[in-house]
């Protein structure tokens, strides 16, 4: 399957309305975890990667904030020339909740609208690096964390519909090949 053009608005209603049926699969899948589940993961992620371009999306950077550790901060404040505290008075605030350094607004700030790049690409966050999260070896360790983005991320959706085919077809009962 090849890169198509993403209609972020139909994706959004399809993982909105798969949203149930994605967390319920999760759930089955972590009672009984296939022993050859982070093999056939790593498998489906670089499945979903020929079909899921992140660069054509941008829409974790439209709707979602980051969270900051103190060293991104200051690493993206020299990057830019400015203070520790000038950065964060501009762009960040604690989440009263959590004490997590966030973004204050959304789409964050460094998302160019117009190219739907970020324009600290290379120093950004590692939250927006990692994301999103599909390539961890203790892959159903984070679960919560694909339920919340199925509609927001098209690679996890796609993701966890070829993790479903998968379970579906027996793939997690099979062998290594």
């Amino acid at each position: 399957m090849t890169k198509q053009k993403l209609n972020i608005k139909a994706f959004h209603n399809r993982g909105i309305r798969k949203r149930k049926a994605m967390r319920t699969f999760l759930q089955r899948l972590d009672k009984k975890r296939p022993s050859n589940l982070a093999w056939v993961a790593k498998r489906k992620q670089a499945e979903t990667w020929k079909e899921v371009d992140c660069l054509a999306c941008g829409n974790c950077c439209r709707t979602m904030v980051p969270t900051w550790k103190k060293a991104e901060v200051q690493r993206a404040a020299d990057h830019l020339g400015m203070t520790y505290q000038a950065f964060f008075d501009r762009w960040l605030t604690i989440d009263a909740d959590n004490g997590d350094i966030m973004n204050k607004l959304t789409p964050c700030q460094f998302f160019n609208r117009k190219d739907g790049k970020c324009s600290i690409y290379e120093i950004r966050p590692a939250d927006c690096a990692e994301f999103p999260h599909l390539h961890f070896k203790a892959w159903m360790d984070i679960e919560y964390i694909y339920t919340q983005n199925i509609h927001r991320c098209p690679a996890t959706l796609t993701m966890l519909e070829k993790m479903e085919e998968a379970w579906k077809d027996g793939e997690m009962n099979k062998p290594r090949t």
